[in-house]
C-alpha cells in the first residue's frame, strides 16, 4: 500500500461503493441503519454495516447504541467527518453539472461490456 499523498489517503479512507453516500445521508439526518438501507436499497445490509464500521474506524462517524430491546443504533458524523461534507457537496454539484456527459460515458461502457 502506497500512501504518498493526500489522494492516496483519501482513496484508502473512502474506498467503498457506498461510503460517500453514507456520509452524505448521515449528514442529512438519516442516522439509523434501517433509514440508510432505505436510502441505498441497492446495497446489502451486510455491506452497509461493513462500510459503516470502516467509517467509524477512520473516525468519520460515531455509533451510539441505546440500551433498549431490541437494541437501537444511530450513527452521526464526527467533527472530522463533517469536514468532508463540503467536498462531497462539491463532487455532487460537479456530477449534476456534467450529468448528461457522465451518463453517456457510463452507459456506453456498460453497453460495450455486455456485447
Amino acid at each position: 500500500m502506497t500512501l504518498n499523498c493526500g489522494l492516496d489517503l483519501i482513496g484508502e479512507v473512502l474506498y467503498g461503493k457506498w461510503k460517500v453516500r453514507l456520509l452524505w445521508f448521515i449528514s442529512e439526518g438519516h442516522k439509523r441503519p434501517s433509514e440508510l438501507q432505505r436510502k441505498i436499497p441497492d446495497a446489502s445490509r451486510r455491506v452497509l454495516n461493513i462500510q459503516l464500521n470502516e467509517l467509524e474506524e477512520h473516525g468519520l462517524v460515531a455509533r451510539k447504541i441505546y440500551p433498549v430491546v431490541p437494541p437501537k443504533v444511530e450513527y452521526s458524523l464526527t467533527e472530522f467527518g463533517k469536514t468532508l461534507i463540503p467536498i462531497i457537496s462539491a463532487l455532487g454539484n460537479w456530477g449534476d453539472e456534467h450529468e448528461e456527459r457522465l451518463r453517456y460515458v457510463i452507459l456506453s461502457r456498460l453497453n460495450s461490456e455486455s456485447q
